[in-house]
């Protein structure tokens, strides 16, 4: 089976064709390929926001989601995980995060995408900055993104 990176923090946006294609390979086991797609929102906590900025800290952040990754397919029956994550200044509408799962049947897949982005959305060291008409200001973990790991068995080091 050919091997592809399954973390990338890049600026550049992604190309959800040529992603999965890379993911798949040459793999003949593979029945079922679930991917998330994230996009940049125009609102957020009642607010319009024209430019969302996202940091992160090189090298950690690949390692966090790298376990996040292990823990996956630890988990479920999956064969291959890929998760693409931009950074810098995006607009609405633009593409944020893909995270890719293959497996040999839909259903792992489906959990294994679920899980990751849960785990991602709480535990991966990414800071977020909006701009609104009010000016700049972060954007803090969401309880409800809290209760959606812990469905999972894992609690939130949010706090």
């Amino acid at each position: 089976m050919d091997t592809v990176a399954r973390v990338v923090i890049q600026e550049q946006d992604f190309d959800l064709s040529a992603e999965v294609a890379a993911l798949r390979g040459r793999d003949t086991g593979v029945g079922a390929v679930c991917c998330f797609v994230g996009t940049v929102r125009d609102r957020n906590d009642g607010a319009s926001v024209s430019t969302l900025e996202l940091e992160h800290y090189p090298g950690m952040t690949e390692k966090a989601i790298e376990a996040m990754i292990d823990e996956a397919m630890r988990r479920f029956d999956i064969r291959a995980a890929r998760v693409v994550h931009r950074i810098g200044p995006l607009q609405p509408q633009e593409q944020i995060v893909l995270v890719a799962v293959t497996s040999a049947h839909r259903g792992e897949s489906f959990q294994a995408c679920e899980f990751l982005m849960d785990y991602l959305k709480t535990q991966a060291p990414f800071w977020k900055k909006e701009q609104t008409p009010t000016g700049a200001r972060w954007v803090d973990a969401r309880v409800s993104d809290d209760a959606a790991l812990a469905r999972w068995g894992i609690a939130s080091r949010n706090g």
